[in-house]
């Protein structure tokens, strides 16, 4: 199988079908499957995506219990895919099938493990384009990401990259939180973005806020590591404070009694902080250990080349 598409659906009766007819007709000459995976859809997605996967062979429809979320619906439909490269795309159009073409040749001439998509103009809500700005922020200093990298869902994984990602067992998946712990052979390609179709984005306030704590909390341990130095700093202030209260104690006048009680919260409460992060130090190594992240990632052996 050359490439999987897989489509993550929610709630997407009125395009859903028409999406899959173009997919067919503009990768015809490819050997290729489409995997559909309704993510707890109340319409009727789920009746149109089975009548689909019946009249075609290249179609398969997976059907979740309830709304897990996008990724954790693309994550599922990895473990289905039997591609050489894995294509996610959007069920509303705004990334046109046609630009499929374009990740796969460009993932083929710069041999990347991953191919992301950028965009000249996006057609999403204000609210979420400044979700993404502060995803894509907080994802350069948490996951190394290059910070002229931008993070589309419109993207396309070789087998290679989809096979480590499968690994992780959690509950929380993010794609591109697993894709940074597996490669930096990254490549990006310009794409169209158009207005949706249909409807309004899936996309709320209320889960760019969880997919930001997500990312906070469940792929770095920057948190726990910043009561290191927010510690020693409270801790040498203290120390400051306190020695220059006991010269002033000796020398005159007799220090105040809230000079005092700073001078010694800001000590001891600088020597509470630098214990968490010790504390944390260990936790955070346990919580990595259990994340799924692999020690090594090989690319090739002698027994690939021979």
């Amino acid at each position: 199988m050359k490439l999987s598409v897989i489509i993550p659906v929610y709630n997407s009766e009125a395009t859903i079908e028409l999406l899959v007819k173009k997919l067919q007709q503009e990768l015809k000459d490819i050997l290729f499957e489409i995997i559909l995976i309704s993510d707890g859809s109340s319409d009727r997605s789920n009746i149109i995506c089975s009548r689909l996967a019946t009249e075609s062979g290249n179609v398969r429809f997976i059907a979740l219990r309830r709304n897990y979320g996008e990724f954790n619906a693309v994550i599922c439909g990895l473990n289905w895919a039997s591609g050489e490269f894995c294509v996610m795309i959007d069920d509303d159009f705004q990334n046109p099938p046609d630009e499929i073409r374009k990740l796969v040749n460009r993932a083929e001439e710069g041999s990347y493990d991953v191919v992301y998509t950028f965009y000249s103009k996006k057609e999403h809500a204000i609210y979420r384009n400044l979700g993404s700005r502060l995803v894509n922020w907080i994802t350069s200093y948490l996951l190394n990401k290059p910070k002229d990298l931008y993070l589309s869902s419109f993207k396309l994984i070789r087998k290679e990259v989809v096979e480590e990602i499968i690994k992780y067992k959690g509950p929380y998946p993010y794609i591109d939180g697993l894709i940074f712990r597996i490669t930096n052979n990254i490549g990006t390609v310009q794409v169209i973005h158009q207005k949706r179709e249909e409807g309004k984005s899936n996309y709320t306030w209320r889960k760019l806020i969880s997919l930001f704590l997500n990312i906070l909390f469940c792929y770095s341990s920057l948190p726990i590591r910043l009561f290191m130095p927010i510690g020693l700093g409270l801790f040498g202030l203290g120390f400051f404070f306190l020695l220059f209260l006991s010269g002033q104690w000796m020398i005159g006048p007799d220090p105040k009694g809230w000079q005092v009680v700073t001078a010694a919260v800001l000590f001891v409460g600088g020597i509470q902080c630098t214990l968490l992060s010790v504390l944390g130090e260990y936790i955070g190594k346990s919580f990595m250990a259990q994340s799924g992240q692999p020690q090594y990632v090989i690319k090739y052996n002698s027994e690939n080349i021979l």
